[in-house]
């Protein structure tokens, strides 16, 4: 595995994980009316594309850490709309 590799899926871990803790406040409280589904979605529509991305250059630190934040944000998503 190259030093790129290693960064890569360190980057992946880390951006994944900062939405952790959102998911949790939701899930927990079921409340999500202070939340921008404009933001989340824009968001989510960037990781979409990166995920795609990933795909198309075959790196598995992107793939991974992209389908995970957009796993998360589509979660969120879902939850806003769901009020």
């Amino acid at each position: 595995m190259s030093m790129a590799d290693i960064i890569g899926f360190m980057a992946a871990v880390i951006c994944s994980l900062a939405m952790t803790p959102q998911v949790i406040k939701i899930y927990r409280t079921k409340k999500t009316q202070d939340l921008s589904l404009g933001a989340f979605s824009v968001l989510a529509t960037g990781l979409f594309l990166w995920l795609i991305y990933g795909l198309m250059i075959h790196s598995i630190p992107v793939i991974a850490g992209n389908a995970v934040g957009f796993g998360f944000n589509l979660y969120i998503i879902i939850k806003i709309l769901r009020g």
